[in-house]
């Protein structure tokens, strides 16, 4: 079995799964990012599919970009242009080749935090 990459998003203000985030997934080399996979969260504040599937898993930095401006805006948590958190980045690396490796985030509009899942 090949490795996986799996997210999900917890709004833990208001103690529900986030649904509609959108994610973008990039795979960091030195300075350069490409962007490598983007879904959004389902009504479970999952992805529906693994952000980065078996046949495309490789080893390496990655880098999840979770676009969190858009839904504390419309969930009314916050307002105005900017915010203090919007645009959240978590940078990672996976080493393991057959791993399976959960990345999720733990949002409010004035904190966050995440871990590696299982």
């Amino acid at each position: 079995m090949s490795g996986y990459l799996t997210t999900h998003v917890l709004d833990t203000a208001r103690g529900c799964p986030a649904p509609g985030i959108r994610i973008a997934l990039y795979r960091v080399s030195g300075n350069s990012h490409r962007k490598i996979a983007e879904a959004v969260t389902n009504d479970d504040g999952r992805t529906d599919a693994p952000i980065l599937a078996q046949a495309d898993f490789q080893t390496g930095t990655y880098e999840l970009i979770f676009f969190a401006g858009d839904y504390l805006r419309a969930t009314g948590q916050v307002e105005g242009e900017t915010l203090f958190l919007d645009e959240v980045p978590i940078r990672f690396g996976m080493a393991d080749a057959e791993a399976h490796y959960h990345v999720p985030l733990l949002l409010s509009p004035y904190g966050m935090s995440t871990y590696r899942g299982s």
